[in-house]
């Protein structure tokens, strides 16, 4: 696809919420590639989980070039600081900075909030979780420096499966 990246993100709407879970769906596929077949079968969030973040205002999307959803990100708090709890772009949207665009939205929110940094969980090595949340300030941090309810997310994460390849939460700290 040759067209540009959105130049905007915004507030997500309630009509979309069934858009997100495709998305999500759809940009999961892509842990097949990587040996990660576990990751793309699991299901989207539930239909609540959106609702519950848009009603905060914590959920954003990223529209395509005839108005449709090709990404989105979704926020909370988490031991007094933003957390971005996921962020999603479709596959054939892939690396035109629509995640880059929404990962913005998150801090600006998050800043607009008094919030220090944004933390997040990630599979550490995968390139475009991990490496690419480096890329944009992002660091790994100890399990010592892990907040309660951050060391809860990652129990839970744990708890699920999901440890079968090594995760890692991560926090920027915003300016």
């Amino acid at each position: 696809m040759d067209e540009a990246p959105p130049t905007s993100v915004r507030p997500a709407r309630e009509a979309e919420i069934p858009a997100l879970r495709s998305v999500e769906v759809d940009a999961g596929r892509r842990f097949v590639d990587v040996g990660m077949a576990y990751v793309a079968g699991d299901e989207a969030p539930p239909l609540e989980w959106f609702r519950e973040r848009l009603a905060a205002g914590r959920l954003w999307v990223a529209p395509g070039p005839t108005g449709e959803v090709v990404g989105y990100a979704a926020a909370s708090e988490v031991d007094g600081e933003g957390h971005l709890d996921q962020v999603s772009v479709l596959a054939s949207y892939s690396g035109r900075g629509i995640g880059r665009a929404l990962v913005s939205a998150v801090a600006d929110w998050a800043r607009a909030c008094g919030h220090d940094a944004v933390t997040l969980t990630t599979y550490r090595d995968v390139r475009w979780n991990g490496p690419w949340y480096r890329t944009l300030g992002f660091v790994d941090l100890d399990e010592e420096e892990l907040g309660p309810e951050l060391a809860a997310i990652r129990l839970a994460e744990a708890a699920r499966g999901l440890d079968r390849h090594p995760r890692t939460a991560m926090r920027q700290v915003l300016a």
